[in-house]
């Protein structure tokens, strides 16, 4: 049996009036998924459990079938585990985006939680610059901190409590660390054109994150690299914004939970961080930039490939959330159009051809384009192949899920039924 999934990033939403009344899912031609819809069966499922974030960190996770309330300890661990950071008992990683913050009047306003999308080059230099200026403001800090370079605006600050003995660290590896469980903050790409005054980070280590927050807009007011950047047109990168804090995850790997191997193809931090922690294999392709301008003929081309050799693939598409973060309802259906075309359907057309296979389409959380937001809620899905019984869809979008009355709770439990139910 060979098994695909291809995760449409935020593709459900709520009707548009800019698209007639109709979600983007009901507006896009999608042949090739309302032909899986009519073989198939079409549900909802819900990924994001009510005392969670609705981000990708923990819907993703759910769907591929770990349950989030035993396995979520933060989004930035997860990024650490996809750059091959290995955290310790007491270490902790903080996810560090680099952002554009402008003055609207009396507000302080997310302006672009990407700081215009800052190539990953950029990037490196600002926050060689931000370690600089912790060093220089918070001299107590900088044995133990770390700026992380990821790629582009996503990338991390790391804490190293290697000063705890291992007697203490066995018997409570918490204890005296500087973030505490009860942290909160809010990931950026929540608050774009919101102000963020009302968004700072809240519980037992805060106040230092926000005053290394605050203090970042002076380490790159006058950046060369900002510099440039303005004169060029383009946005700089205002501050760093800190989220996400947690401790390394304990994943059972894949393999055991499930019996059968796995295969990430995705331009995410996140979701090879992710497939790293699952033991599933991560397959880079050229041109898949995590943006609406990524390769998805290439996602396509190289999924069936990895058929030859892996058990599962999954094919993760970050297109249709980018659209949404920037409210354009036209951007996002294009992007469902392209993974109908490109993705799904040379996929469906070559697992034909191999006997028994399933595939399964399933976003990970809405993100609608009214607020530029994750959501938590229900989301579409549908399944078809060897041994799956069909019902009466016949295309695949939010309404035909909600009428077909088959509801998989909780959403973590969908993989289990994919493979073997």
């Amino acid at each position: 049996m060979k098994y695909v999934i291809v995760i449409p990033d935020g593709a459900a939403d709520e009707p548009q009036a800019s698209l007639g009344g109709k979600t983007p899912l009901e507006a896009a031609h999608t042949p090739a998924l309302d032909a899986l819809a009519a073989r198939g069966r079409v549900g909802l499922t819900n990924h994001v459990p009510d005392s969670l974030p609705p981000g990708s960190e923990v819907a993703c996770m759910s769907l591929m079938g770990y349950d989030p309330l035993v396995y979520f300890t933060g989004r930035a661990p997860l990024e650490a585990a996809a750059k091959g950071i290995v955290l310790g008992p007491r270490d902790l990683a903080v996810r560090c985006n680099l952002v554009t913050i402008r003055q609207r009047g009396t507000a302080r306003v997310m302006e672009d939680f990407t700081a215009g999308h800052v190539s990953t080059e950029e990037a490196t230099e600002l926050l060689a610059a931000c370690q600089r200026g912790l060093a220089a403001d918070f001299p107590a800090l900088a044995a133990a901190w770390t700026f992380a370079p990821g790629v582009s605006y996503r990338n991390l600050l790391l804490y190293r409590g290697e000063g705890c003995c291992a007697a203490q660290a066995a018997e409570d590896p918490a204890a005296g660390l500087p973030l505490g469980a009860d942290l909160r903050t809010t990931p950026p790409h929540d608050l774009m054109d919101k102000p963020v005054v009302d968004h700072f980070p809240r519980g037992t280590g805060s106040r230092l994150l926000t005053e290394i927050m605050a203090k970042s807009a002076g380490w790159l007011a006058d950046h060369p690299v900002n510099r440039r950047r303005e004169a060029a047109g383009q946005r700089p990168a205002t501050h760093v914004w800190l989220w996400g804090a947690g401790r390394a995850p304990a994943f059972e790997p894949f393999t055991t939970k499930y019996g059968c191997s796995g295969t990430m193809i995705t331009a995410v931090d996140l979701l090879r961080g992710l497939a790293t922690l699952a033991g599933w294999k991560r397959l880079e392709v050229p041109g898949a930039t995590g943006y609406l301008d990524t390769d998805y003929a290439a996602k396509g081309r190289y999924a069936i490939a990895e058929l030859d050799t892996a058990d599962l693939v999954c094919v993760h598409v970050e297109a249709p959330d980018e659209a949404s973060h920037q409210g354009d309802a036209a951007a996002k259906v294009k992007a469902i159009e392209e993974i109908d075309a490109m993705i799904v359907a040379p996929l469906a057309a070559h697992l034909a051809t191999l006997g028994d296979h399933r595939i399964l389409i399933c976003p990970d959380h809405p993100t609608f384009i009214a607020t530029k937001t994750h959501s938590r809620g229900g989301v579409p899905f549908v399944m078809a192949g060897s041994g799956v019984a069909q019902d009466r869809a016949t295309a695949y979008h939010e309404a035909a899920a909600a009428a077909s009355g088959e509801r998989i709770e909780p959403g973590w439990t969908l993989m289990g039924r994919f493979l073997g139910g």
